[in-house]
């Protein structure tokens, strides 16, 4: 996705603020329904969204940036993708720019978040930390402005003094902001302390950008009129609504408030729709229903476990199975969009040589001794455990087999590329060994299974041994220590090791793309 237009207009509007655990897609996407014109996502720390991959998830028909461990760090869609903001939690001008070029063709604007008081953020110099580092609030500010394409904005909170935050959004506004939020309390004050609106309203008579007034919620803000009213007593340009909006969503709505159900149901749709996460979902339905917890609805939602239970707390049951079945539906239909290719090994027009191949070992326990071994082996040999029938013992595979035959003909090591398939989350693995390239067609559970099997098709395609049953193993074999009147070239000494004897101590030295012998035990 890439927003048409490069600037985002911060007069006279009605902003959903960023709110942790609550600014996530669905309550942006309700918050646009109700009538707010920008909406900001919640606080997203710099560290944690460099590691993200961005995946195009076309069964959710959103952009995902997925952390490694599979969790989705930020999600949005087309919907939203001229009026969302991504705020940034960063204490470092260059991480701040790696991270807004990250997702700056999929927002309308940047924003750096210099007001949160809460430990999690202040503790590694975000939030409202930056208050007191001035020069480095000028240098993330002018590197943002000057390195991404999408209005750059920052939410700040005021300062013991009012001449020293006058003196800071002066020097703010130098650095080519388009706006800047305000926060009319103090960084040790809380919702309970009252909030400036003589301080908000000094700033916006200083400076020639639009300011954003944010704090108003329960003392100034229960309703839409109220909001207009907030705007005005602040001199401001827009007015930045969290709580209140927290609470019920349809604050932004010129004609009133909704009946919270109906809020919620709608909420709940959303989420459902895209595949948000049930704690998530529970945590903001929680703080819609506030006094209400007690409530019957409100004990079937405490004890809810899953997205189909939160529905069906709320009257959705069959809402929930029959979206359920269209997204299955969706995601069966685009995997059929790719026919499993041939089982012999060939090469696309790409360059990569290509075979459909799996990796599975044998259980360990399978392999309890010599009886054991001969034993399984008998009985594996009429049986097929792998496509074409290939069974793995437990103390070899595929890929130290490669590295170890890579080493003895002097050639590179293997290097393994592997990418996430976001329909399945499953993996497929491409293995460089002397410039060619080798990928197996089926896709595998685990990042592992994915480089075993494009390992077995650079083995089997060169006719190498590849570690299975039976076959002789280019991996070397444990010697046993010579005793001091055994003879090396007795039959003991040169009898072949046994599956489970083999390559029991890892090689040394393994740089990348290698294997540890011990892998996978």
């Amino acid at each position: 996705m890439i927003v048409n237009s490069l600037s985002l207009c911060y007069h006279n509007k009605l902003i959903l603020a960023p709110m942790v655990r609550v600014g996530t897609l669905p309550m942006r996407l309700l918050a646009l329904d109700y009538g707010a014109d920008i909406v900001y996502c919640e606080e997203l720390i710099d560290l944690k969204m460099l590691q993200c991959k961005r995946v195009v998830n076309e069964v959710l028909s959103t952009v995902d940036f997925v952390a490694p461990d599979d969790r989705v760090v930020f999600r949005t869609c087309a919907r939203e993708q001229s009026r969302v903001v991504f705020q940034l939690g960063t204490s470092d001008a260059e991480r701040a720019l790696a991270v807004a070029r990250l997702v700056e063709n999929d927002v309308a604007g940047i924003d750096v978040n210099m007001g949160c008081p809460k430990e999690y953020s202040t503790k590694g110099g975000m939030g409202a930390a930056l208050l007191s580092d001035p020069d480095k609030i000028e240098k993330i500010l002018s590197t943002l402005v000057k390195g991404t394409c999408r209005p750059v904005t920052c939410k700040i909170r005021i300062l013991p003094s009012l001449e020293d935050t006058l003196s800071l959004v002066k020097r703010i506004e130098r650095t080519g902001i388009a706006a800047i939020a305000v926060h009319g309390r103090k960084r040790e004050e809380r919702p309970q302390h009252p909030v400036s609106c003589e301080a908000i309203k000094a700033i916006a008579e200083t400076l020639s950008i639009p300011v954003i007034a944010n704090g108003g919620s329960h003392d100034h803000i229960q309703g839409y009129l109220d909001i207009e009213d907030f705007r005005q007593t602040t001199a401001a340009s827009s007015v930045m609504v969290a709580r209140a909006a927290m609470w019920n969503p349809s604050i932004f709505l010129k004609e009133g408030l909704r009946p919270l159900e109906e809020v919620m149901q709608k909420y709940i749709r959303y989420a459902v729709q895209y595949g948000n996460h049930y704690t998530n979902t529970k945590y903001c339905l929680c703080q819609m229903l506030r006094e209400q917890l007690e409530s019957p609805q409100g004990r079937l939602l405490h004890a809810a476990q899953s997205s189909q239970e939160i529905c069906e707390a709320f009257g959705l049951g069959a809402f929930y199975e029959e979206t359920t079945r269209e997204l299955d539906a969706r995601r069966a239909k685009l995997l059929a969009r790719t026919p499993e290719e041939a089982r012999e090994p060939v090469e696309d027009t790409s360059g990569v040589v290509k075979m459909a191949v799996k990796f599975d070992r044998i259980p360990k326990k399978a392999f309890r001794g010599r009886r054991h071994f001969l034993k399984a082996q008998a009985v594996l040999s009429g049986l097929c455990v792998l496509s074409q029938g290939r069974a793995y013992p437990p103390q070899i595979t595929p890929k130290m087999c490669l590295l170890e035959w890579c080493r003895r003909e002097k050639v590179a090591q293997p290097v393994y590329e592997t990418i996430q398939r976001p329909l399945d989350r499953l993996f497929c693995s491409v293995v460089t060994v002397a410039e060619q390239k080798y990928q197996s067609t089926l896709w595998d559970k685990s990042k592992k299974l994915a480089e075993q099997a494009a390992a077995i098709v650079c083995l089997r395609s060169q006719g190498l041994p590849e570690g299975r049953l039976g076959e002789e193993s280019p991996c070397p074999r444990k010697r046993k220590r010579e005793g001091p009147d055994q003879d090396p070239g007795s039959p003991r000494a040169q009898e072949p090791a046994l599956p489970g004897e083999l390559c029991k101590k890892p090689l040394l030295a393994l740089g990348s793309g290698e294997e540890s012998l011990l892998e996978g035990r």
